[in-house]
């Protein structure tokens, strides 16, 4: 990685902890908060890519597991890895990493604005929703012992909010892509 992938990664990792001064909203009934944060996940993915997104969040997890308040709410350290979040948590850097991918494959510069931001907002729902999602519940299932049919009864109320999170990406990811392409280059569409 270069020191301009670097600081890049630095600064994504600094707008999912900004994002993490919005408070947590508690449910009640599943014991998984609605946060800010995934936005910046799915941020991540979309302006950076796989590779530089992926690190971003890696960086986060970093930050979390020595301790470092930066999780919605103040929370850090390695107690957070055994919530019942955790899965949630993990699920943040594979989420990062399949929006990026698919990001950097399926947007292309000489796509139309409307192209460009759908398949932003595809790159987002597919990682930040379904693979966070899906890691988010197999944990919490497991973990509770509520069992995994009922984690993901719970985690639906996540969705609908989600994909607006998703929608608010492609949107940024395109403002981005107009004013100042972050995604990496591939080979087709240098030549």
């Amino acid at each position: 990685m270069t020191t301009r992938d670097l600081v890049l990664a630095a600064l994504f990792t600094a707008i999912i902890v900004a994002l993490g001064v919005v408070p947590p909203v508690m449910l009640g009934f599943i014991p998984v908060p609605i946060t800010a944060q995934s936005l910046g996940v799915m941020l991540a993915g979309t302006v950076l890519g796989a590779k530089r997104g992926g690190f971003a969040v890696l960086l986060l997890l970093v930050l979390v597991a020595i301790g470092l308040p930066v999780l919605s709410g103040g929370r850090g350290g390695l107690a957070v890895f055994a919530s019942p979040t955790a899965g949630y948590l993990v699920g943040f850097l594979f989420a990062a990493i399949v929006t990026g991918f698919l990001s950097e494959r399926f947007v292309k510069r000489s796509q139309s604005g409307l192209m460009q931001t759908s398949a932003f907002f595809l790159a987002a729902l597919a990682g930040g929703v379904v693979v966070d999602h899906a890691l988010g519940v197999i944990y919490l299932g497991l973990v509770t012992g509520i069992g995994i049919p009922k984690a993901f009864i719970g985690d639906l109320a996540f969705i609908p909010g989600d994909v607006l999170k998703a929608l608010i990406a492609a949107l940024a990811a395109r403002a981005v892509i107009v004013g100042y392409p972050l995604l990496p280059e591939r080979g087709a569409e240098r030549a």
